[in-house]
């Protein structure tokens, strides 16, 4: 790198001066475009359920989420992800429900296309939300997870998901080899253009209690940990092999899941591979923010637009964030 000329032939102060130059040369821009909006769903007629520890994020029924997504298409935002909190009378050891055709995410996915064709939908392939352990998968008798086992139940999950007419699955689980598992069983039933964001570098990260909150399954999950299979937050190195692997056996995009906190593996990942790459501003982020705010600590839009802006500047081409709405709106006012 040539260095400038020195002080006072160089002067950086001049391209702050005033707004317009400081917009002249910004280097990152945060777009609605760039969001995606993560949102709750559970049964019922005219329901919406706050969540506690997200403060202004509630649970919905589908006749309250179908006006979310309209507006979300009118902000510009491009893409709702969904998940769900099911009944837990529901919940089994081996989350068989989650590959249930009628279930809730296949009829909420089949409404909102038919309703909101305009709006792409994003749905999450992991067993969590349906174990009544709470774990991402089916448990060996010992508490650990039966990795092969596990992948053939993602992959029904991830079929009646595609069937249901959703535009992207995202695998969220962090087992060995469902990437490639899932584009083989897409491909076979003729799902050829439904695509795959990986979460590929999923960190076993303490950033995520009040999403457990939202979907129901802190209480199933009690002092147990995912750190056999979610990746140790000392490690970088390892989520390149996990991105290069899932790229290999068919991922269209990938995701790195916390955000602010591994905004360095966002980086890295994007230098190392040059493809769509996401991250998500997880639920703890989130309440963070809220809560400082709610404090009156820190201004909270000019946080959450900062915050999100980083995203883009470490190399993020797109954000999963329960602000979505908020920053969209914002973006539209011209703030």
């Amino acid at each position: 790198m040539q260095l400038p000329a020195p002080h006072p032939l160089s002067r950086p102060r001049r391209l702050r001066r005033d707004a317009f130059t400081r917009a002249l040369v910004r280097e990152h821009r945060l777009h609605a475009n760039d969001l995606i909006y993560p949102v709750f769903v559970h049964e019922g007629e005219n329901r919406v359920e706050p969540i506690a520890s997200m403060p202004g994020v509630s649970r919905l029924s589908l006749d309250k989420l179908i006006p979310v997504a309209e507006e979300c298409v009118e902000l510009g935002i491009p893409v709702l992800a969904l998940f769900p909190a099911i009944d837990p009378a529901l919940k089994t050891p081996d989350g068989i429900e989650a590959t249930n055709p009628d279930g809730l995410i296949p009829r909420v996915v089949r409404a909102l296309k038919e309703r909101v064709p305009g709006l792409g939908v994003l749905t999450d392939v992991a067993l969590d939300p349906y174990t009544s352990h709470g774990q991402d998968g089916v448990l060996d008798e010992q508490g650990y997870i039966l990795n092969d086992r596990t992948v053939e139940l993602l992959k029904a999950q991830a079929l009646v998901q595609a069937q249901a007419g959703v535009d992207i699955v995202a695998p969220s689980d962090m087992m060995d080899g469902r990437i490639g598992a899932i584009r083989e069983a897409l491909e076979a039933d003729s799902h050829i253009h439904t695509r795959i964001m990986a979460y590929s570098a999923k960190y076993a990260s303490a950033f995520y209690g009040p999403f457990r909150d939202a979907v129901g399954s802190r209480t199933n999950l009690g002092k147990a940990d995912k750190k056999t299979y979610q990746m140790d937050p000392g490690n970088t190195d390892e989520a390149l092999r996990e991105v290069g692997l899932d790229l290999a056996e068919g991922a269209d995009m990938v995701m790195v899941k916390p955000g602010m906190p591994y905004l360095d593996i966002v980086r890295r990942v994007k230098d190392e591979f040059r493809v769509p790459t996401f991250a998500y501003q997880v639920s703890g982020e989130y309440a963070m923010i809220k809560a400082a705010a709610a404090n009156g600590w820190l201004d909270h839009d000019a946080v959450m637009m900062e915050a999100l802006l980083a995203f883009k500047r470490a190399g993020a081409d797109g954000i999963l964030t329960y602000f979505a709405m908020d920053a969209a709106r914002l973006i539209k006012a011209g703030a």
